[in-house]
């Protein structure tokens, strides 16, 4: 059964190995209240999400009225952590100017996280075409 985390949450692909592997950097090494969660363990109609959204990129829920995507979620996700140097980065990501030239970076990766550290075929495959059961 899929459930609502605590919020703000930030949602990954968990059957995605190089996002699984992103996620545990950022529980391990990023401090922060933010619930850290696979998409796929999450009631996304409940948070207001469309699947078209976390097929693409992790998304950064604030409330179910309110959520950002890619680069603007990681930027909202550095910002809630308690550490400055991650609050730091995550301010300097988040001005327009600076998060329309990051999106260029981020979907590149998206696009290529089967070859990324940690990836594999499967990472490449969108939702849809996925094998059930991961």
């Amino acid at each position: 059964m899929k459930s609502v985390p605590d919020l703000p949450a930030f949602l990954f692909d968990g059957d995605c190995a190089f996002c699984s592997s992103c996620a545990r950097f950022i529980e391990r090494r990023i401090p922060t209240s933010a619930a850290v969660v696979p998409w796929q363990w999450t009631d996304l109609d409940t948070l207001n999400v469309a699947l078209d959204e976390v097929d693409e990129a992790v998304v950064w829920v604030a409330s179910p009225a309110r959520h950002t995507t890619g680069p603007a979620a990681i930027a909202d996700l550095l910002r809630s952590s308690t550490a400055l140097p991650w609050r730091l980065a995550g301010t300097l990501l988040a001005p327009r100017p600076v998060l329309w030239a990051s999106g260029f970076g981020y979907r590149w990766v998206a696009r290529n996280r089967d070859r990324m550290p940690g990836g594999t075929a499967q990472c490449a495959l969108p939702q849809a075409q996925r094998p059930p059961g991961g």
